[in-house]
Order: structure tokens, then sequence, then C-alpha cells
């Protein structure tokens, strides 16, 4: 029996798998994730229905998972006003640096060779796509 809250077979097998450097996305339920994710990278779909589960709920589990170096969201066009769900992914991510890209930019970089992990969620929220760099262990630590 795991001691970890995350307990989705292959969510553990690929974070296992991956080391440092690797990517993570947690994709909004309108993201094109079947087009727009590296070749590599295990696909979760967590969508069971709309708003069932979002975003912010898998991030949560996640940064009590594996250590988070930076991280990356998808931004809306120039003049549009920044989405809620970025506000609230730099607070919990603090003091990791959250970069932005736009739509394009972003898909790009999650189609990258290091990209790990593709996690569908049911998020309706609009720009709620978030890419993480998987950080490295702090020394001397077990948990």
């Amino acid at each position: 029996m795991l001691l970890t809250e995350l307990l989705h077979p292959a969510m553990l097998a690929s974070l296992a798998g991956a080391g440092h450097g690797a990517r993570i996305l947690l994709a909004d339920g309108h993201y094109p994730a079947s087009t727009a994710t590296g070749e590599r990278a295990t696909t979760v779909h967590l969508n069971l229905a709309p708003g069932l589960l979002d975003v912010t709920t898998v991030l949560d589990v996640l940064l009590r998972a594996v250590p988070v170096e930076s991280a990356h969201v998808m931004v809306p066009p120039e003049g549009e006003p920044e989405p809620a769900a970025i506000a609230e992914y730099r607070a919990r991510l603090a003091p990791v640096p959250v970069s932005t890209l736009g739509r394009f930019e972003f898909y790009d970089a999650a189609r990258s060779p290091d990209l790990a992990l593709t996690i569908v969620t049911a998020d309706t929220r609009t720009y709620a796509n978030l890419l993480l760099t998987i950080g490295v262990r702090a020394e001397g630590t077990l948990t």
C-alpha cells in the first residue's frame, strides 16, 4: 500500500520514469490533447464530466508528489484580461517561476519530447492549461 495520496497507476508509472527537466501537462477540457502533446507522453483522461475535476485540484495533488522547478501557462491574446485560473496557479506554485506563453507557443512547448505526462481534466475554464517542469528532490529529503 502506498503512503502517497496520488494513487492513479498510469500517473504514478509515468512520474516514476520522469526525471529532472521532464514536463507534465495539465490540460483543461478544451485542450486538443490528441494533437498538441508530445509523442512519447502518457495521456491520462480524468475528464468524466464537465467541471467535475479541474486543473487546480490535480495540481494540488501533484505538488505533494513531485518537485516543480518552473511552470508555463497559456494566456489569451494581448488586450484580453488574464484568466483567474492563472492567478490561482501562481499562488499555489509560489515561489516557483510561472512564465506565460501564447496559445500556439504553448502548444509547441507541450509537443516537446520532454513531455512525460498529459493529464486531461474536465476544467471548463478557458486558458486553464498548465505546463510543469519537474525539478530535483532537495538533498537529504525522504518525503
